[in-house]
């Protein structure tokens, strides 16, 4: 029994006595855990999963600069393929306008010598001052005159204001 008292006492030890401290110096009550040790062979895999993640990180960040940017061109080649087509469209339109223009000037000259040999043909005598008094004479000249402008209108198709 003794023995196994002495041995109680051996492992029963005395709490540590704080010590004093030197002034200005301060104590730390709780320890920081120290950083655990990593085996060479972790070490090495950490450092290249967070050069694999920076890179992953950055082609990331690259394929989103590159995906605006795909965009962008996208965006101004369809607004170019609608520009160069609004502009084809308006040069036909003005071909054709010019086009009808000319016909319409064609058209006009043909109207106005078919109106000059028409009013050509209309007799109308010399006007004198006394045949201006006579109001039957003047008359049936204006009826004429106005007959035959009506033939000239029909024959042209011409239809006045409805």
């Amino acid at each position: 029994m003794a023995a196994q008292a002495t041995s109680k006492k051996a492992t029963a030890r005395k709490p540590a006595t704080k010590r004093k401290t030197a002034p200005g110096r301060t104590t730390t009550t709780a320890k920081k855990p120290a950083a655990k040790r990593r085996p060479a062979s972790q070490k090495a895999a950490s450092s290249k999963t967070t050069t694999d993640f920076s890179a992953r990180a950055q082609e990331a960040g690259r394929k989103a600069f590159l995906a605006g940017l795909g965009f962008y061109g996208k965006a101004f080649d369809q607004a170019q393929e609608q520009f160069d087509s609004l502009q084809g469209r308006l040069e036909e339109r003005r071909k054709k306008a010019d086009k009808l223009y000319r016909e319409l000037v064609k058209r006009g000259e043909k109207v106005e010598k078919k109106a000059k040999s028409r009013i050509d043909d209309i007799e109308l005598p010399k006007l004198e001052l006394e045949s201006l008094t006579d109001r039957k004479k003047l008359e049936a000249q204006l009826d004429r005159a106005r007959t035959r402008f009506d033939e000239l209108k029909n024959s042209v198709g011409f239809r006045g204001a409805a």
